[in-house]
């Protein structure tokens, strides 16, 4: 399968990441390039994106650096450390979410960016 590689820019953070195989992670990749205010919950950023994926193989809990789709709110999610509906060391989103792909660069990075940066998402290579 071919590689979905992305860019996610949210000053002053900037790092690539890949989406996977899955029907949400191709309506995200159809949507590109895609920019909003970031919100911040806990470790989390998340942003309304324009696509409404159903529940997709969906997670209560995600590995550090996952990205991911919360169906409730329509949003894009960078998961880079617990939340406040974690329990101990776990990653628990808000409600389950449909992973789409992964960091490929340290995610404690994300620590940096404040509520309400714009956070934009573009493609750098093709399917």
């Amino acid at each position: 399968m071919p590689q979905r590689r992305i860019r996610i820019t949210a000053i002053p953070v900037v790092m690539e990441a890949e989406l996977n195989q899955s029907r949400t992670a191709q309506q995200i990749w159809d949507a590109l390039p895609i920019e909003a205010p970031g919100n911040t919950w806990g470790d989390e950023i998340y942003f309304s994106i324009p696509i409404n994926a159903e529940i997709d193989n969906a997670q209560a809990v995600v590995e550090l650096g996952e990205l991911a789709y919360w169906p409730p709110g329509t949003a894009f999610c960078i998961f880079f450390g617990p939340t406040p509906m974690s329990r101990g060391a776990e990653i628990r989103p808000a409600s389950p979410v449909n992973v789409v792909g992964r960091l490929l660069g340290e995610p404690n990075n994300f620590k940096q960016v404040s509520d309400g940066t714009v956070v934009k998402i573009e493609k750098i290579s093709d399917e």
